[in-house]
This record gives structure tokens, sequence and C-alpha cells, in this order.
């Protein structure tokens, strides 16, 4: 079959199909379709159902970019997985537009990829405590911080704290050169990006010098009652149960809290119990708690990252227990 698509803006049908083709290729790849651009058309030969999936993905980028957005590598797979899932609509008459989840934000707005991006974003508006777990690369820690934002935005809350364990579970963060800020600081690296990704620089320099966003090591949190905030506690696999028990009931009256970790990383002490392991166990039939559990499929970053994590899950899954790595 054959589908010739045409976009009435040349400027945004260049930025559509990527620089040298790299979106249409990408797409080639993914849905097994032949796409061929001109200008502001594209043809597409492949099969029925894979050339109505191609037509879906580049017309919601599309729309996108209309809208204001900007496409790169990660919109275009998080489109093709999500018209994947959907399967094919070529005996309807009006195709399907998104229907993934979104946070909107005044920088940008902040659309799921994946399916399981879309049930994280889902629970996050439904609940007071949500626990994201999943390899990494799924977008827990990022998507996490753009709900905090947008909560702060709206007014809905009056500040952002964030939490991180130091890589030893004892936090001896003390023998650590600096201040606190500076001490706590390459631990919550990945938090700083997505706050200065999410937000304009001087909004986030503004908000932390006046104490709107808060960097708290863990082990401070102990005593506090955390009202009218968006709460979030990263890389939560390396808690002690103490630890996780203690961050839990520091929720107070309109606060939210976001709980991420991979449970496959966990750097405790051996023997040592998860705290983040065991509060979705405890806690998965609580209501008002949402958890959402991520996998190689909800990967988002270079398609490499998914081959990766899932040649490392085989080697766990064939290796004999007891072994050492």
């Amino acid at each position: 079959m054959q589908t010739v698509l045409a976009f009435d803006d040349n400027k945004l049908a260049s930025a559509l199909f990527g620089q040298y083709g790299q979106n249409l290729a990408l797409m080639e790849r993914k849905l097994d379709v032949v796409a061929d651009s001109r200008g502001n058309h594209v043809t597409i030969e492949g099969t029925r159902e894979a050339c109505d999936q191609a037509r879906r993905v580049l017309e919601t980028l599309y729309d996108q970019l209309k809208n204001g957005g900007d496409v790169t590598q990660g919109d275009v797979e998080g489109a093709i997985r999500q018209a994947v899932a959907q399967g094919s609509l070529f005996d309807n008459e009006t195709p399907a537009r998104s229907t993934f989840a979104d946070i909107a934000l005044r920088k940008r707005t902040v659309r799921a990829r994946t399916a399981g991006q879309d049930a994280y974003i889902r629970a996050l508006k439904r609940n007071a405590l949500v626990f994201g777990t999943g390899p990494a690369g799924t977008g827990k820690t990022w998507l996490a911080v753009a709900h905090a934002v947008s909560l702060f935005e709206r007014k809905e809350v009056d500040r952002i704290i964030l939490s991180r364990p130091a890589v030893e579970a004892g936090e001896r963060l003390g023998f650590l050169p600096g201040d606190m800020r500076e001490k706590v600081d390459p631990y919550l690296r990945p938090i700083y990006d997505a706050l200065f990704d999410l937000m304009d620089m001087r909004i986030v320099e503004r908000a932390l010098q006046a104490g709107e966003i808060e960097i708290a090591p863990l082990a401070f949190m102990r005593g506090r009652t955390l009202h009218n905030a968006a709460v979030i506690l990263d890389e939560a696999q390396n808690t002690t149960s103490m630890q996780m028990k203690m961050f839990l009931t520091r929720l107070g009256e309109n606060s939210r809290m976001i709980v991420t970790g991979d449970p496959s990383q966990v750097d405790l002490p051996p023997g040592q119990t998860s705290g983040l392991a065991e509060a979705t166990r405890l806690l998965k039939d609580v209501e008002g708690i949402g958890h959402a559990a991520f996998t190689n499929e909800d990967v988002v970053r270079h398609e490499l990252v998914s081959r990766i994590v899932a040649a490392y899950d085989r080697a766990s899954e064939q290796k004999p227990r007891g072994s050492m790595p």
C-alpha cells in the first residue's frame, strides 16, 4: 500500500522529517515502511496497517509542531509506540489523535511517550503519594519533577522539596568538602538537570534562594512535617526500611509525595532490605497511593539504552542464584 501526505507549512514539514530525514529514517526502522519526502510531501509504502500507523505518527507530531512545540527523537519514538499500541485504525473513518497524558508547564508541555509514562502521569494526578519504579531512562525522576513544577506554578503547593539518599546508606556527608548544598549537589545533579530543563534558570535560582525549592538530605527530613509541598525522594532503592518509613510519615496537609527508584540498582550493604521494595509491597493496596512500574519497554533515551537494559535483564535471569557477579 502507498500513502501520500501533504503538510501545509514547508518549514514545519522540514522539522517534522528531521535533519537529513532522520525522523523518517527512525520511523522506517520501527514500523517497517519506506518513507520518501519531497518538499512538504511524504510518500509512505508498506503494509496497510504500517502505513496507517506511520500516517498517525506524522500527523500527531505535525500537530505538536503547529502548537509551538518541537520534535525530538524521543518524541518520534513515543509517537511510534503510541501508534503501535493503538493498533490499526484503517477501518475507522476518523483517525485517533494523541491520548497520552501530558503536564502543562509555562516553559513547555511535557507529554508521555510510552504507556508506562502515561500511567505514571495519570497516577500523579490522582494520588497524594506515588511510587515510580523501574530501570534508568524511563523518565521516573524527570516526570516527577515536571509534576512538582506544575503544582508549584499553579500555586497548588507553596514549595518543592527534593531529597535523595547519598550513595552510602549511612549518608556520611560530613566527609565531603563544602557547605550542605555543596555536599549534596553531586547526588542531586539529575534533579537539577530536570529543573533547569523544565523551568527558566533564573526562576530556579531565585526559588532556591527564597527556599521555595529546597534541597534536603534524607537524614535531615527526620522530625519535619511537610505542609503545602511537592516532595520528591529520588534513588529511593538506597533507603533503609526505617528511612523510608520516616520519609513517608513526613507527608502533611495539602502535600504530594513522589518516590522514585530502580529496585535493580540497590547499593545497600548485603543483607539489608531496601526501603523502596518493602514500601511498595506493604502499601500496594492502600487507598490514595499509586504505583507505576516501568519496564525496559518504557526507556526513552537513546534506543541502545533499551537494548542494554534488556541484555542485563536477560543475564540476570540466567545467572544461578547465589553466584558472584
